[in-house]
């Protein structure tokens, strides 16, 4: 985008082509026919990123001189084949060389992945299908993106599955479902249509059989927002009560009939938030329904409601309760059997990523167990899960913690934790990296006594670390340390603190910098396990199998912030991989 001449004032400028566009320089937005593009001053590039305009025009330059702008245009099928190629390649080749774009992480595989919530997970026959949700540039409405995977590693692209309907701007999160004859089923939140009054948007859902390439909406909603979006009102023994209606949960199957809940950030935002709320709109519970046909549903109740609030960091009033999960636990991380218990995932907008563990009683869930993976701020947020046919209750979320304006500076956004395999053992909840991550490692490396303070990796950037320490005093490790020793992140236990740490305020000059402390404690007798994975900009460690922090850094000069270097104890036994990439780009 160029300018010229740009007297920094708003206005309606004429196009060469006689339409018209509006430029507000204060937020660097440029209006035309109702479809946003960024107008980004700083930026002088010939190609207009995240273009919000219809699917058959691509603007290539945007030029400014005083009072006229001209627009240069052409449709896209019109583009030689030779020039289509040629600007792929060129777009894969710039993300490869991004210091930033992680290689074993999923990261949204092109256009503008934010919100990036995964959604959407199933496991059939051998093959996991995870959905992501981003803004289509051609349509500017928020899409799910599709891949699947027999690894979980490498994934196949398929088309979206779910896009934006006419004329509406698409959809938010929601789950996914595989009833008995392999149909699939996906839940989302549908945004309202261009006439809200006939459609208000609400709760909706989609179905596909194998190969799970083309997905169809079902006629109706399934549960229609009123004169809120994100709300439903419904008239109960004369009283009008204002129900969750967003960020749908996956579908589950009990005694013939299948069950949903829905979201409650809207209904908190509206109803429970002030002094003067009503108690029963206030933070903490989503809302359940019910069908015996997919089609037709009906409201059930309060799924569950917290009773513990102000306790032991349960969820507060003004927590809302989005992006729910609701899946069995096994007894071990692979091929466990029924525990009875069942964990409730969801996330708060305000804290990020947490769940429940407790039982179903009926059609209420009764939370036992609290617990959060995001404690200082919302980066582990929106969280997505699956159980396959070794009993592995598998999950991933969206790292937030991007860099402002990622997608304008860089071309990407978007990206996930490992795959993590969740599992009840102890009374207590267990994780861990998939064990699929093991086939990536390379290039072994085990720590010496003569090695001292700096531990040899083959790959400081992408690399994956297993330590051993007798967590005595403070242990742990520094990485992605600059040559200068200026900038490093730091991970370790703190015995006196009873906490697994992630310091990122010497991470870099970009992203969210700071102390991340996680409640953990060695029992008596019991050495620390630290299980790290380093890629790029994300940082993930995992003590004990019993907690988890992960957060994403940017070093100043990537290039030069490799090194790693104990903290505090001498492990007993360290040893260091290389990772090798199965992103494709």
């Amino acid at each position: 985008m160029r300018e010229s001449d740009q007297s920094g004032k708003d206005g309606a400028v004429k196009c060469a082509y006689g339409a018209y566009f509006f430029i507000d320089m204060e937020k660097r937005y440029l209006y035309l026919s109702r479809r946003k593009i960024d107008f980004c001053l700083e930026f002088s590039i010939s190609l207009c990123y995240n273009a919000y305009i219809p699917k058959e025009t691509n603007i290539i330059e945007v030029f400014i001189w005083r009072d006229v702008g001209v627009l240069i245009y052409h449709k896209i099928e019109d583009l030689p084949m030779k020039e289509k190629i040629i600007h792929a390649r060129e777009y894969r080749e710039t993300l490869l060389r991004d210091p930033y774009r992680p290689m074993y992480h999923f990261t949204v595989p092109d256009d503008f992945g934010y919100p990036a919530d995964p959604n959407g997970a199933f496991f059939v026959d051998g093959v996991y299908h995870l959905m992501y949700l981003y803004v289509n540039s051609a349509t500017g409405a928020n899409h799910w993106g599709h891949i699947s995977s027999v690894d979980l590693l490498h994934w196949r692209h398929h088309p979206d599955a779910l896009t934006d309907l006419d004329g509406d701007e698409g959809c938010y999160s929601g789950g996914a479902f595989l009833d008995e004859d392999k149909t699939a089923y996906l839940t989302f939140w549908k945004f309202p249509g261009v006439d809200k009054e006939s459609d208000p948007g609400g709760i909706a859902i989609a179905h596909s059989k194998p190969p799970y390439e083309e997905w169809t909406r079902m006629d109706s909603l399934a549960v229609t927002s009123s004169l809120i979006w994100g709300v439903a009102d419904l008239e109960v023994d004369g009283e009008v009560l204002h129900l969750a209606c967003a960020d749908p949960s996956n579908i589950w199957k009990m005694n013939g009939r299948y069950y949903m809940q829905a979201g409650n950030l809207l209904v908190l935002s509206n109803f429970g938030k002030g002094v003067e709320a009503d108690e029963k709109y206030k933070g903490d519970f989503t809302d359940l329904f019910r069908s015996d046909n997919l089609r037709k549903w009906e409201y059930v109740g309060r799924f569950y409601a917290n009773t513990k609030k102000g306790i032991d960091d349960y969820p507060d009033v003004s927590e809302d309760d989005m992006c729910p999960s609701f899946l069995p636990l096994y007894d071990s991380e692979e091929n466990g059997e029924p525990t009875g218990k069942y964990m409730q995932l969801f996330i708060s907008h305000r804290r990020g990523c947490q769940y429940y563990i407790g039982t179903l009683t009926g059609e209420t869930f009764l939370p036992e167990i609290h617990g959060r993976m995001s404690w200082c701020d919302k980066a582990c947020f929106a969280p997505e899960a699956l159980v396959d046919d070794r009993n592995r209750h598998i999950m991933w979320a969206w790292l937030q913690d991007n860099p402002e304006n990622d997608f304008e500076r860089y071309g990407w956004t978007g990206v996930y934790s490992a795959p993590r395999t969740l599992w009840y053992a102890e009374g207590e909840l267990k994780m861990a990296p998939v064990r699929e991550l093991e086939q990536l490692e390379y290039a072994h490396i085990a720590y010496t006594a003569e090695d001292g303070e700096t531990i040899r990796v083959e790959n400081g950037e992408s690399c994956r670390i297993r330590a051993v320490f007798r967590g005595q005093e403070k242990a742990g490790l520094a990485v992605r340390v600059s040559e200068n020793g200026e900038e490093y992140t730091e991970i370790y236990y703190s015995p006196q603190e009873q906490k697994l740490i992630m310091d990122t305020t010497r991470s870099g000059s970009d992203g969210w910098r700071i102390r991340e402390e996680a409640p953990f404690a060695l029992r008596e007798g019991e050495k620390l396990h630290l299980d790290i994975l380093v890629d790029k900009s994300v940082v993930e460690v995992y003590a004990n199998q019993r907690q988890a922090i992960c957060r994403r850094i940017y070093p100043t000069h990537p290039e030069q912030s490799r090194g790693v270097k104990l903290l505090g104890e001498r492990p007993i036994t360290l040893d260091t991989w290389a990772m090798f990439a199965s992103n494709p780009y």
